[in-house]
């Protein structure tokens, strides 16, 4: 009888315990990216009566006897499922699909979550909304560009930051000069240009036909001198595809030197393709050439931040330019279950875990990221009400074991009466 209470007390401590579990998993079911946690049972210590014989020639075998003394806590598991993405519309809200997690540092050492409602502080490092973590990747240079030797540290956005000049290198022609146009005949097209200062100069080149399917061309520009001076030639083939484009001088392009005191700065001018029309074409139209982009742009502002599916923040800057600024990193672990809680959303290594494989979604995991969403907490309400009412009936039970095995002790103590 003195068994069957300690049976019944070991199970109402254990089912406590499984209760604890169930409703830590209820109280958290709207935490952001919450991972449940799922309590097991075990046999206890069980006693033998009797051992198991051999069978003899004469006789079988007899099995042996042994009586359990309750039960014991077996393990507390953690459960990694996905949980599922709401969209927020914060560009600063990170879901994660896939096993890996955010890396974050507590001002002490690395600590990992799957929580990504993440802001901005004041020195533009990213942190983690409720904590102040700071999120960790990899930084890029000025010219957006990320080295491979590149430490994994603390990502820091530059809300200051301008996007440099490019001064113009290079223009790209294209449309029709008139095969039925007269000698003499000229066409004009004007373009914005811009110096490594990101100063603008209005270039405009003018053609005019010098004889039958040939035209001069000549570059100016009111606020840089242009060299070498002249003339070009472009030609053209009897069926109107290009047949053939100089430089004023034979030069290989042109150089404007501004007058303001700025750097001077080399131009090439892309016609098209020889034996083609992809470029100037000389076909009996009228004129409409222009000068169809120029790889130029003066210096911007950063207007606007997005982060793609590999978790690589990019800036749009007010020059039109796209730079990426930093990658955030993600953590994978051989066993997530083994990580042990640290709270506040975050896990820590365990012995059991296995180390964080530190990389990058789409690189060095199968992970990505869903900029503007969170994920929810993976705990499953209907399942869970159904566990609090198996626990409780399991809780009920023990304890009627133990109202059982008292009444029968109580009969034993009043056998004197």
């Amino acid at each position: 009888m003195m068994r069957a209470l300690f049976a019944g007390v070991s199970g109402l401590r254990n089912h406590q315990i499984r209760m604890d579990v169930i409703g830590n998993n209820i109280a958290n079911v709207n935490t952001v990216a919450f991972k449940s946690s799922r309590a097991s049972f075990k046999e206890s210590f069980v006693q033998t009566l009797q051992g198991a014989s051999r069978p003899s020639a004469t006789l079988g075998g007899t099995n042996p006897m042994q009586i359990g003394t309750g039960v014991n806590l077996g393990s507390v598991d953690q459960i990694f499922t996905q949980g599922s993405l709401e969209a927020t519309g914060s560009p600063f809200d990170f879901g994660i699909q896939g096993d890996s997690m955010f890396v974050l540092h507590n001002g002490q050492r690395r600590v990992y979550s799957r929580a990504g409602n993440f802001k901005l502080d004041a020195d533009g490092r990213m942190v983690l909304g409720n904590t102040g973590f700071l999120l960790q990747g990899i930084n890029a240079d000025s010219l957006g560009n990320f080295s491979t030797g590149s430490a994994v540290g603390d990502i820091q956005l530059r809300l200051s930051d301008r996007a440099a000049a490019q001064p113009t290198s290079a223009l790209t022609l294209a449309g029709n000069l008139d095969a039925g146009a007269a000698v003499g005949a000229t066409h004009t097209m004007t373009v914005t240009t811009y110096d490594s200062a990101g100063a603008s100069h209005e270039v405009s080149i003018t053609f005019t036909k010098t004889a039958a399917a040939t035209w001069d061309w000549a570059a100016a520009c009111p606020t840089a001198t242009v060299a070498p001076a002249g003339t070009g030639t472009v030609s053209f083939a009897s069926n109107g595809s290009l047949a053939g484009f100089t430089y004023p001088g034979g030069g290989a392009g042109l150089t404007l030197t501004p007058t303001t005191g700025g750097a001077p700065f080399n131009m090439t001018i892309n016609a098209g393709t020889v034996g083609g029309i992809d470029g100037l074409a000389g076909f009996a139209n009228p004129s409409n050439a222009v000068v169809s982009g120029q790889n130029g742009y003066p210096s911007g502002e950063l207007l606007d931040i997005t982060v793609d599916q590999f978790g690589v923040i990019s800036g749009f800057f007010s020059n039109g330019v796209t730079r990426s600024l930093a990658q955030i990193a993600l953590g994978s672990f051989t066993n997530p279950s083994g990580l042990t809680r640290a709270g506040d959303n975050a896990f820590e290594e365990s012995s059991n875990s296995g180390i964080a494989i530190v990389g990058f979604a789409g690189v060095t995991n199968d992970s990505t990221i869903t900029a503007g969403a969170l994920e929810g907490s993976n705990v499953d309400i209907s399942q869970e009400f159904t566990n609090m009412i198996v626990t409780q009936r399991g809780f009920q039970a023990n304890a009627r074991v133990i109202t059982t095995a008292d009444e029968l002790l109580n009969e034993l103590v009043n056998l004197r009466r």
